[in-house]
C-alpha cells in the first residue's frame, strides 16, 4: 500500500502557496466573462462553477458575465430563422432579438446558476434590464467595402453597446453574499431590447464596479504573437502597438479594446485566459502561473 502522507503534503503546501494570492483579492470584485465558446465542455463547465464558488467562499466577491453565441445560432437554426450578416457580423432584427434574449436571459443564464447551485454556492440570475442595470445605445459598426476600398457604416439592427451602468443593484445583490450571473441583454432610451457583446458588457461592469480583475474566458490561450506564442503580458501601449502592425487582429481586436477600456475605467489589470482548461481561473488567481494574457496600465 503506498503512503497517502507525500500526496497530503503535497496539497497542503499547495494551499499554502495560495495565501498570499487569497489575501490579496480578500473582499475584491473579480469580474469574470464566461465565453459561449468555453461553455461547451459539460466537465469544464463543472471546473467554473467549482472555481467560482470557491472564490466566493474564499473571500471574493466574483460576478459572472455570459456569453452565448454559438447557443444563440443553434437555437435560431431550430426555429428557421435565417441571419443576415455583414462583414461577418450578425444582423438583429426583432425575430432574433427576441431568441438572443430568450436563449442568453434564459436558458443560458439559468444553467449557469444551477452549476453553481450543484457545487453549493448561491447564484443569482440577472440581466441587463433588471434595475436598470445597463442602459445601451445602438452599436455603430463600420466595414471597408473591398470594391471602393473605402470604410462604410453599417446597420447591425438592434445591436447595442453600453451607455450607463447603475451599480445598485450589483452592490445589494454582492452585499447580501450572492453570486451575480449576468445576461448581456439591455435597453435602450428608446425601450428596445439590445443584445450587447458579451465581452462589452463585462468590460463595462468591471470598470462601474471598480473590479481588482476581469477575467475573459474564452477558448483560445490568451494574445498571441505572430509566431503564434502566447504574450504573458502585455500594457495598453504595447496593446495598441500590436494592433496597429497587425499582431493582434480579428476578433481578439474587439477584445483586447474592451481591456483596455475597463482599464482606463479603473480596473487594476484584465486577463484574456482559455475557459477550456480545468480550473483556469483558479490558476490565474490564487497561483504564480498566469494562465493568459495579463494587460495593466503600464
Amino acid at each position: 500500500m503506498t503512503d497517502p502522507l507525500p500526496n497530503v503534503h503535497v496539497r497542503a503546501e499547495i494551499l499554502t502557496q495560495a495565501l498570499p494570492h487569497m489575501q490579496r483579492y480578500d473582499q475584491e470584485i473579480v469580474v469574470i466573462k464566461y465565453g459561449g465558446h468555453a461553455m461547451g465542455d459539460p466537465a469544464a463547465a463543472e471546473d467554473f462553477a467549482e472555481d467560482i464558488v470557491l472564490l466566493e467562499q474564499s473571500g471574493l466577491k466574483p460576478v459572472v458575465v455570459h456569453g452565448g453565441g454559438p447557443q444563440i445560432g443553434r437555437m435560431l437554426a431550430r426555429l428557421g430563422i435565417e441571419s443576415e450578416f455583414k462583414g461577418g457580423l450578425r444582423v438583429t432584427d426583432e425575430a432574433t432579438v427576441e431568441v438572443v434574449e430568450m436563449v442568453l436571459a434564459g436558458s443560458i443564464n439559468k444553467q449557469i446558476v444551477g452549476w453553481i447551485a450543484a457545487e453549493g454556492g448561491r447564484a443569482i440570475g440577472l440581466c441587463g434590464k433588471d434595475g436598470n442595470m445597463v442602459r445601451a445605445k445602438r452599436a455603430l459598426r463600420t466595414i471597408r467595402d473591398p470594391e471602393s476600398n473605402t470604410e462604410q457604416e453599417v446597420d447591425l439592427g438592434l445591436v447595442g453597446e453600453p451607455e450607463h451602468v447603475e451599480r445598485g443593484v450589483l452592490d445589494a445583490v454582492l452585499k447580501a453574499e450572492l453570486i451575480p450571473v449576468l445576461a448581456p441583454v439591455a435597453y435602450g432610451a428608446d425601450g428596445k431590447t439590445y443584445n450587447v457583446n458579451a465581452d462589452t458588457f463585462a468590460g463595462a461592469i468591471a470598470g462601474a464596479l471598480r473590479a481588482k480583475r476581469l477575467l475573459l474566458l474564452t477558448d483560445v490561450p490568451g494574445v498571441l504573437d505572430k509566431d503564434k506564442n502566447l504574450i504573458p503580458e502585455l500594457s495598453i501601449e504595447d496593446c495598441r502597438r500590436l494592433i496597429a502592425d497587425g499582431t493582434i487582429t480579428a476578433g481578439m481586436i474587439p477584445k483586447v479594446e474592451t481591456c483596455i477600456y475597463a482599464i482606463e475605467q479603473g480596473v487594476e489589470a484584465v486577463v484574456i485566459l482559455n475557459g477550456k482548461v480545468a480550473h483556469a481561473t483558479l490558476l490565474e488567481l490564487f497561483t504564480d502561473f498566469g494562465a493568459g494574457t495579463l494587460i495593466r496600465r503600464t
